[in-house]
Order: structure tokens, then sequence, then C-alpha cells
């Protein structure tokens, strides 16, 4: 079951897990738990991964097609 959508937006913006851990201040192995879906950030690391990636919270969570 799919609980985030983080490794999508990466792929979708070209951008790396190593490179998001270090802007997060998180280990690789850290947000590559939460890309694959093993663990789940708590809310203020998902606000400031929003954040960094520039895009809304809920996109992270859901794609537009399952808000609709």
């Amino acid at each position: 079951m799919k609980l985030n959508r983080i490794k999508d937006v990466l792929d979708e913006k070209g951008i790396s897990q190593t490179w998001l851990a270090k802007q997060v201040g998180k280990s690789f192995s850290t947000i590559n738990s939460y890309a694959c879906n093993r663990y789940q950030p708590d809310l203020e690391t998902l606000l400031a991964i929003s954040k960094i990636l520039q895009v809304d919270l809920k996109d992270l969570i859901t794609n537009e097609n399952e808000r609709q």
C-alpha cells in the first residue's frame, strides 16, 4: 500500500533521494525508507519535504486523480 508519493514527486522533478536527504537533514537511508513507503515521515518532516520540493503537501500524499 502506497501511503506517500515522495518517490513519484522526486522522479517527476528529477531530484535524487541523496539531495533531498541533505536538504532535510536526514540520512539517505531514512529518506529511502520514506520513498519506498517502509516508514512514514511525521507531519513536520512531510511539511519540510513539501517546502523543499516546492509542492503542495497534499501532492505528497495523493495524486490529482485520487482527489477528484
